[in-house]
């Protein structure tokens, strides 16, 4: 089961802030800890992935921010939590299980997440309560790429 630890952080992580789970993805795939050549390696990608996470954090706290559980947004969360999920599957994990996972990781970050955060992020506590479950997906991210397996790759990473 530890092998696919990976696979549903990565896919909470993806509940929480979707792009902070791209980043996260982004910045495994330079450590060569994630499988196949599906997820961008480079150093733009890095940088856009980064910048687009922090984006969507500062945006998170907008009045104008949708609701995470509207459809295009969730459809957005559990592609990302799969592919993320086939992506850290253990070395010895089936990458069909772990896309799995990540989906099942995904509908529990953005439930259990919405749910902690509450109904208004337009006070400040719900502005304090967002700022945390942005450290919380961040710590989380940074765990996951951190304690994910190391993939051989076909051909090294392009700089």
């Amino acid at each position: 089961m530890q092998a696919y630890a990976t696979s549903f952080g990565i896919g909470f992580t993806t509940g929480m802030r979707s792009m902070t789970a791209c980043a996260a993805l982004t910045w495994a795939a330079s450590e060569g800890r994630t499988r196949g050549e599906l997820i961008p390696d480079g150093t733009g990608a890095r940088t856009l992935a980064t910048a687009a996470a922090l984006a969507e954090m500062a945006g998170d706290k907008m009045p104008f921010a949708p609701d995470r559980r509207i459809p295009p947004s969730f459809a957005f969360r559990l592609a990302i939590g799969a592919v993320g999920g086939w992506a850290l599957a253990g070395r010895h994990a089936s990458p069909e299980v772990g896309a799995l996972i990540g989906v099942a990781g995904a509908v529990a970050g953005t439930m259990l997440g919405r749910s902690a955060r509450g109904p208004d992020s337009q006070t400040t506590s719900g502005r304090a309560r967002g700022l945390v479950e942005d450290a919380v997906a961040v710590g989380l991210a940074t765990l996951v790429v951190a304690s994910a397996d190391r993939h051989r790759r076909a051909f090294p990473p392009v700089r």
